[in-house]
């Protein structure tokens, strides 16, 4: 009997420790600060292509280069030059989608080349598509601007605090001519420090 309470009460310790390790999960605001860690997150994605966009926007080479119509702009990559792996391509899509919806400029999207030529080839061999509907070759827009960047980090950590700055670079080419027509960069610097127990 007294092994049968001793079990019992091993059961239901272990019970509650599994159910004190459980995950709770809930939505947040996507738009709400972020501060797990200094490393790069969503904040600084937000805040960095906001203001890039605003930036190019607001810049008097923008009115000047729209002066004739929308202009046509492509997004080569964001070389990453950090220590950390991070997706840049999601800096490049935020901008590009802003940039869209601002109705300044317009773009074409160079990563997906490849798919749209063999799109236009299955439509000029196949016979299968009726010539009315067709595309033809060489109908494509071209790109007057090139839109590119970096983005870089600094870190020091001397085992109490760490604090990572963070730079992002952009640049406007006007590809007819060569010439930078805007650039612009943005930083953000985040600490942490290490909190000494009981304190």
């Amino acid at each position: 009997m007294k092994m049968t309470n001793q079990a019992l009460v091993l059961g239901l310790l272990a019970a509650a420790l599994v159910s004190g390790c459980s995950t709770e999960v809930s939505y947040g605001d996507a738009k709400a600060t972020e501060t797990v860690t200094v490393d790069y997150g969503s904040t600084d994605l937000q805040s960095m292509s906001g203001k890039m966009v605003q930036s190019l926007i607001d810049n008097p080479v923008m009115t000047e280069i729209s002066s004739t119509g929308r202009p046509v702009l492509f997004v080569d990559s964001i070389r990453n030059k950090t220590s950390e792996h991070i997706d840049t391509e999601a800096l490049t899509d935020t901008m590009r989608t802003q940039l869209l919806r601002s109705g300044k400029v317009r773009f074409v999207d160079m990563s997906k080349v490849a798919a749209v030529k063999e799109q236009l080839e299955y439509q000029q061999a196949a016979g299968m598509v009726d010539p009315a509907s067709m595309v033809r070759m060489g109908k494509q827009t071209g790109a007057q601007y090139m839109l590119y960047g970096n983005l870089a980090s600094i870190v020091k950590d001397n085992g109490k605090v760490k604090d990572v700055f963070y730079q992002l670079t952009m640049n406007l080419m006007d590809l007819k001519s060569g010439e930078l027509v805007w650039a612009d960069q943005q930083e953000i610097r985040k600490q942490s420090k290490k909190k000494t127990l009981g304190w």
